[in-house]
């Protein structure tokens, strides 16, 4: 099947499909322009400017022990904003304004499904726009955090957390139990940019049960003998041109 009949497909399955459930990962915001830190390159990047792989400088206990150089990381890598959505985010944001997609679950931080228009988004990662003190709890924004020096401090003398789930953390309970319960009563469930190798989030594509698994990844993925349609292609392509026409 070449990639205009898998349109096609797509398109098909979407306009049969009243509960939509979307699972994403970096590869739907690298069109946007913002890198996979776990891509190949951001691996040996991290490695070469920080001394370590990205999974050491992300991981709880690093921010702890290292904190200024987490947060040298952390802004260069992950803190990025004034970044556009692109087709993918606002075809998403599309179908939910057309009460096909019920929730978009994201493994990303950079805050562009809601940009783009999208207004039940699951963030399983958290978010770049939310920071806390660890000692009082104060919030501070991501701009807020730009204006402070490497490490960002509280008002009380306390170290600011980016609400951003680090390794060696767990998910939000209330936000995993809501993706779950969105993907099980999903009726088509469309997986797109995401190799589906990072653990928990990769496990939420067992909790569907329907007959219409989209998988739309560059690459391929541990799931592809599950799915009933495979594009390998651009998400963004692939998910303008299926939801051409709707409104």
């Amino acid at each position: 099947m070449d990639i205009t009949a898998k349109i096609e497909t797509l398109k098909d399955m979407i306009m049969s499909s009243k509960r939509i459930a979307f699972l994403g990962g970096a590869g739907v915001s690298t069109e946007s322009g913002i890198p996979d830190f776990r891509s190949e390159n951001g691996y040996f990047e991290a490695i070469r400017r920080f001394g370590y792989p990205p999974e050491e400088l992300l991981s709880h206990t690093f921010f702890m022990r290292h904190t200024d150089v987490f947060y040298k990381y952390y802004r260069s890598a992950l803190m990025v904003t004034g970044i556009k959505p692109n087709r993918a985010h606002y075809a998403l944001a599309k179908l939910e304004r057309a009460l096909r997609l019920t929730a978009v679950v994201t493994q990303n931080i950079d805050g562009l499904h809601q940009l783009a228009g999208s207004r039940n988004v699951y963030e399983l990662h958290g978010s770049i726009y939310r920071n806390h003190c660890m000692e009082c709890g104060k919030s501070y924004t991501v701009e807020q955090l730009k204006d402070m020096p490497n490490v960002p401090i509280c008002s009380c003398g306390g170290v600011i957390k980016p609400d951003v789930v680090l390794y060696e953390e767990g998910l939000d309970a209330d936000t995993l139990r809501a993706a779950i319960t969105h993907i099980t009563r999903a009726d088509m469930l469309i997986v797109g940019g995401t190799s589906l190798n990072v653990y928990p989030a990769s496990g939420l594509i067992d909790y569907y049960k329907g007959n219409k698994l989209a998988l739309i990844n560059k690459s391929e993925t541990p799931y592809d003998y599950r799915a009933d349609l495979i594009i390998n292609d651009s998400i963004g392509m692939a998910l303008d041109k299926a939801t051409e026409g709707l409104e």
